[in-house]
């Protein structure tokens, strides 16, 4: 029998995939606390707007181990997703991402020791593998820390897995590959490009296209999460949600054009560019061990999901909320 989640906790669910995660969740029926990161604007993110009487929007910092127990009381289940994420902005501001990737985890996991919680799923990322080293990339490709992003990445898996095998912590890896869709923040690509085609750019600033990358449609990740929040079996497991596939940045915007029907040509920014030993130049995910022990596999193809995405992104309201022109680290 699958697992039951009753009452989950999800950190980070102001940004792009914990909103989404928390939708689905809701959906399901299911009572959610949701973390917001503490402001004195008060803003919640894409949470701002949301009505429902399963939903307890909380604010605070995952850097806080006195907050973090307190938000982990009587839920039975974690989704950790709070982490700082962006690689460029990683290489200005090192210490931050430990603080928060690395320490933020221990708070999460001591929390969820300390109160018994019934499952905790700590949100890892493909890009702790670097470049493969061969593809598809299982769980059992060695790490290989090419930016202090991925690096504090790495550290936050080890310390949960040290949580199970030296507590028995009852927690699971997930390691989600690119996931993108409606809500992403402006420094990752397919956002970038699709706001300045949607507000009249013909030279479309970029990166380096050469690298491949295994792309997730949100919902798939969101139903990915949920899979091993129900699972049996799956404790102290590292789990790849992946689709199998890669595709080229330079194929992926070639299509995002197809789709908008726009007539542009692609400009590298040298900004946007990793330092050369910092680029992943190709990532393509084994989802053979998440498809053995839950019943989720991918549902909405690169096409699909990069139209879903287009039709959100140029929408009047939504497209104000991205600034175009500034690149966001």
């Amino acid at each position: 029998m699958p697992r039951e989640i009753h009452h989950a906790l999800v950190t980070g669910a102001d940004g792009f995939i914990g909103s989404h995660l928390v939708d689905l969740l809701l959906s399901k029926g299911i009572k959610v606390r949701a973390l917001s990161q503490y402001n004195s604007f008060n803003n919640w993110g894409w949470l701002e707007g949301k009505n429902d009487p399963d939903l307890e929007i909380v604010c605070g910092d995952v850097r806080d181990a006195a907050f973090c127990r307190h938000i982990a009381k009587d839920v039975d289940t974690i989704f950790h997703l709070a982490a700082l994420i962006a690689i460029p902005y990683s290489y200005l501001a090192p210490e931050s991402y430990v603080d928060t990737n690395i320490t933020g985890t221990l708070n999460i996991c001591q929390a969820a020791k300390d109160l018994n919680t019934g499952r905790l799923i700590v949100t890892s990322t493909s890009e702790v593998y670097g470049t493969a080293l061969y593809v598809p990339i299982d769980e059992k490709h060695p790490r290989q820390p090419q930016s202090p992003y991925s690096a504090t990445k790495i550290g936050a898996d080890a310390i949960a897995k040290s949580f199970f095998n030296a507590f028995n912590l009852p927690v699971v890896i997930a390691r989600p590959f690119n996931t993108y869709g409606p809500r992403q923040s402006a420094r990752a690509i397919i956002p970038t490009i699709i706001s300045q085609i949607a507000n009249g750019a013909r030279e479309i600033k970029v990166g380096d296209l050469s690298p491949t990358r295994d792309f997730n449609f949100v919902e798939d990740t969101c139903r990915g999460f949920v899979a091993l929040g129900e699972a049996d079996g799956v404790e102290g497991e590292e789990i790849n949600i992946a689709t199998g596939t890669e595709v080229t940045m330079a194929d992926t915007l070639n299509l995002i054009a197809e789709l908008m029907d726009a007539d542009v040509k692609y400009v590298v920014d040298p900004q946007r560019l990793r330092p050369s030993k910092s680029e992943v130049f190709r990532l393509c995910g084994d989802n053979t061990k998440i498809k053995k022990l839950t019943p989720w596999k991918p549902e909405v193809s690169l096409r699909e999901g990069l139209s879903r995405t287009i039709a959100w992104f140029t929408d009047g309201d939504n497209l104000l909320k991205y600034k175009s022109d500034i690149y966001n680290r």
